[in-house]
């Protein structure tokens, strides 16, 4: 960790995302920067930002309450390994990968009933009940993924990233544009009071994303297990885009983690990396020591949320015309380096886009290595089959 205009930061970083970073410092109350940190829209991904009294919907983000589950099953990496093929055949053809999608069969969600959620009674989410309803259970596109793994014991797991899906779009867009909120990605975040009825509103839809992006991750989880004929026998679930009411120091904050997981001592958590490397499950560790507990405190007891990009979607997978597919110009990753990433990796891909390729992002060892001490990693994680979106979706929220 080190510190750069009084702002803890660990990991190395572009100066358009350090810039960032100074720029929501200015009306935060508390700032920091994880390792795997780049830019975003209003407020840097990997970026912690909080306050006593105000909460941030630009520092929440689009996809409010993004997180990852991870569930561990009573099967034999043997077994997986044996009908990769199949298994991932049957992922792909059960569930819903890509934008706007319907989940294809019935999930009913207590959730979902009558009164089930103040959260409904806001403006902002009141006319999506029908659109939540339809999507709960998919997973989007961008970098939202179903992963199957090995541990090192040889043991499955099931590692899922995907958020509140068109539920938390609309409240996002609903409150940002309430609040004044300006285009571009340099811009000032906004703030709600807590305690005005715009503020109050915000944290009850906000609050019901959350719960809404739990239930989904829930559903395709226990779904896979079901395709797999296996049971979860342990499992592992945070948000990484999302706002809690956390005591830090003596107060009590508002603490916007955008891309960024919590990392309380002894929380665990489950953590990406690329298709073709490595994942883990971590935990916040539980040190006596003076400079790692106060690396904890600058952090806000946060921790990264994957490997970070390095390299845009555009850039990496160039620019084509939508109507014509014809390309203007071309991209820095081919679709022979990322197959050849995956072989040597033994990953079976169903979707997937040459802007998901390993090559777009940090190595994950290294960005938790920029973490230190203030996590330690319980699980290493192999990938053995990758389910994505296919690359021709388009969706201009996928960061």
């Amino acid at each position: 960790m080190k510190y750069i205009d009084d702002i803890p930061v660990w990991g190395v970083h572009e100066d358009n995302t350090l810039e960032q970073a100074k720029v929501c410092a200015r009306s935060a109350e508390r700032f920091a920067l994880m390792a795997d940190g780049h830019l975003g829209y209003g407020v840097p991904i990997g970026g912690v930002i909080a306050a006593e009294s105000r909460i941030s919907p630009t520092a929440v983000g689009f996809d409010i309450a993004c997180g990852n589950k991870a569930v561990r099953l009573d099967m034999p990496g043997s077994e997986l390994r044996e009908n990769i093929h199949r298994i991932m055949d049957d992922i792909w053809n059960t569930l819903s990968f890509g934008v706007g999608r319907k989940n294809n069969e019935a999930n009913e969600h207590p959730l979902l009933g009558r009164n089930a959620h103040p959260g409904w009674d806001t403006e902002a989410a009141a006319p999506l009940k029908r659109k939540a309803e339809a999507q709960l259970g998919t997973i989007g596109s961008g970098n939202h993924y179903v992963d199957l793994f090995t541990d090192e014991q040889d043991r499955v797991w099931v590692g899922v990233h995907f958020g509140s899906r068109g539920l938390g779009h609309g409240i996002a867009t609903w409150f940002l544009k309430a609040a004044g909120a300006k285009d571009g990605m340099m811009v000032d975040p906004v703030w709600l009071d807590v305690q005005s009825d715009l503020g109050a509103q915000y944290i009850a839809a906000m609050q019901l994303g959350g719960e809404y992006a739990y239930a989904g991750r829930d559903w395709v989880c226990a779904r896979v297990a079901r395709l797999l004929g296996a049971e979860v026998m342990e499992e592992i679930h945070n948000h990484h885009n999302f706002a809690w009411h956390e005591q830090h120091d003596g107060r009590m904050l508002w603490v916007c983690r955008k891309g960024a997981t919590p990392a309380f001592p002894g929380q665990r958590g489950f953590v990406g990396g690329t298709m073709g490397e490595v994942s883990v499950i971590l935990e916040g560790s539980e040190s006596t020591d003076d400079a790692i507990r106060e690396a904890q405190r600058a952090a806000m007891f946060s921790t990264v949320h994957g490997a970070g990009r390095v390299m845009g979607r555009k850039q990496a997978a160039g620019v084509f015309d939508r109507k014509t597919g014809a390309c203007k110009r071309e991209g820095l990753v081919k679709p022979e380096m990322m197959n050849d990433w995956l072989r040597q990796s033994n990953v079976v891909l169903r979707g997937g886009g040459l802007d998901e390729s390993p090559h777009c992002y940090k190595r994950l060892p290294e960005v938790l290595a920029e973490q230190g001490e203030t996590v330690r990693v319980l699980h290493t994680l192999t990938p053995v089959g990758v389910a994505m979106a296919g690359a021709n979706e388009f969706d201009p929220y996928k960061d």
